[in-house]
């Protein structure tokens, strides 16, 4: 069974920082995509960032240079590092695993509010 635990969310002052973690099971790791999607009440969910299982990395331009993905396969891990966080960054973060047969697996999400 494959499970996708996001973890890290909180209450943050604007301008601080945060890192989300995504843990996973069930899959083989190593073999996939990773990304981070994040998603406000009324809205489509956003792309934020993803990694490939090569590690290759892409960046929405919503937040370049304030957030870095990075990946862990010793720990089945994604991280979503998140500095200069602002009010516009408030929203329950997800993260993705794609398998190399195309299908998707979604965690439960995360709450990141920050405040003003």
């Amino acid at each position: 069974q494959v499970q996708l635990v996001e973890s890290g969310g909180g209450l943050v002052q604007a301008g601080g920082s945060l890192r989300l973690s995504c843990e996973t099971s069930g899959i083989i790791f190593r073999r996939v995509a990773m990304g981070w999607y994040r998603q406000v009440p009324r809205k489509q969910r956003e792309l934020i960032a993803t990694i490939t299982s090569g590690g290759s990395t892409n960046i929405a331009n919503s937040v370049k240079g304030r957030f870095t993905i990075s990946r862990d396969n010793a720990k089945n891990t994604v991280y979503l590092e998140m500095n200069s966080l602002k009010d516009e960054d408030t929203a329950v973060y997800y993260c993705k695993a794609t398998t190399t047969s195309g299908n998707d697996f979604w965690g439960q999400g995360t709450q990141v509010t920050v405040s003003s």
